[in-house]
């Protein structure tokens, strides 16, 4: 009866043969395909949009550059044809003074 009562029971599993954590070994698996689908399905595409959004901000960095030469030219422009018009306004003010001058002398 000693005998029966003092055996250990078997509640080790046997050494020799070890067993793999099967859910762990899932749960590594499906990170693994979670980890590669954002990798190669979501981040190269996304990648690939910023580099074009890239190339279309350079685009219009350029355009604004362009338009700005432009606007400053015709700015330019308007500038000179305006002193232009005043300088042609004061003179025909002059002559007109002269002319009447002239008539009133007659």
């Amino acid at each position: 009866m000693i005998a029966n009562l003092a055996r250990i029971p078997d509640v080790v599993p046997d050494a020799s043969k070890p067993r793999l954590p099967w859910m762990l070994v899932v749960a590594s698996l499906v990170l693994a395909a979670l980890l590669g689908y954002t990798l190669f399905v979501l981040y190269a595409p996304a990648k690939q949009r910023i580099a074009g959004l890239e190339r279309e901000l350079k685009e219009v960095y350029a355009r604004e550059a362009e338009l700005d030469t432009r606007q400053a030219q015709r700015e330019r422009d308007l500038k000179a044809a305006t002193a232009e018009r005043e300088a042609l306004a004061r003179r025909v003010e002059l002559l007109e003074r002269e002319l009447a001058a002239a008539r009133t002398r007659r």
